[in-house]
């Protein structure tokens, strides 16, 4: 029968697209980040929940009343954005990189492309969930030797400027608190950078449209720019 083929049509459709580069609308697309974190985890040697928790911080987004992190997600001066797709948040990036940008995060860890952006072989790359958790476990691991606490090293990932890293080290203390499905990974730290406990909420979710806040990560402070060299 002639419309028995239409079905497999649009399967090789589909093949051709996914060939391409235009991923698929896919509400699991969150489960990418936890994946790559815990490859990353076992690879580089970081606590699986330290990676959990600061890809929640970095890209959460409340699914399913839960903080879920989400891998096509990208900020640019502040200003977070979260696409549906692979493809459309590419689209973007290529966009604004032809006007100029250069300064703006990608990726389940919000990896900077004017600070890090050498450490990997193409802004392709860098979308590429195990590699952006490759990377950012490497260099967590780093700040860990440097600072001595995953806290630290926490605050340390988003930011050299004190102020910024001590809020970021909030944001992150809660969300590793609250991560559910996993035991909790015990995170070490030092009498000079203890568990505070603070309650500061949750990234709300977001859409396609901007939100402002400090979200942008791996920025060092002015003049610090040689402390965020990248890790290889």
């Amino acid at each position: 029968m002639p419309n028995q083929k239409i079905p497999l049509v649009l399967m090789l459709l589909h093949v051709l697209l996914a060939q391409a580069g235009f991923a698929m609308p896919d509400a699991k697309a969150g489960d990418l980040c936890d994946q790559a974190a815990r490859r990353a985890a076992l690879s580089e040697g970081v606590p699986l929940d330290v990676l959990r928790a600061i890809s929640r911080v970095e890209t959460g987004r409340a699914l399913d009343d839960r903080l879920q992190p989400w891998p096509w997600t990208i900020n640019v001066n502040g200003q977070g954005y979260w696409f549906k797709s692979e493809v459309e948040a590419k689209a973007y990036v290529f966009k604004i990189f032809k006007t100029g940008k250069r300064s703006f995060d990608v990726g389940c860890f919000q990896i900077n492309y004017r600070w890090h952006g050498k450490a990997f072989r193409s802004i392709d790359a860098m979308f590429d969930p195990d590699e952006n958790a490759t990377y950012a476990a490497r260099f967590l691991n780093g700040l860990y030797a440097e600072l001595g606490s995953w806290p630290a090293a926490a605050g340390a990932y988003h930011s050299r400027t004190t102020s910024l890293a001590k809020a970021y080290k909030g944001r992150f203390q809660t969300v590793l608190a609250q991560l559910e499905g996993t035991s909790k990974t015990r995170v070490a730290t030092t009498p000079r950078d203890p568990f505070t406990g603070a309650e500061l909420p949750l990234i709300p979710m977001q859409t396609a449209t901007p939100h402002t806040g400090a979200l942008g990560s791996l920025v060092p402070a002015a003049g610090t720019a040689t402390a965020f060299i990248a890790f290889n």
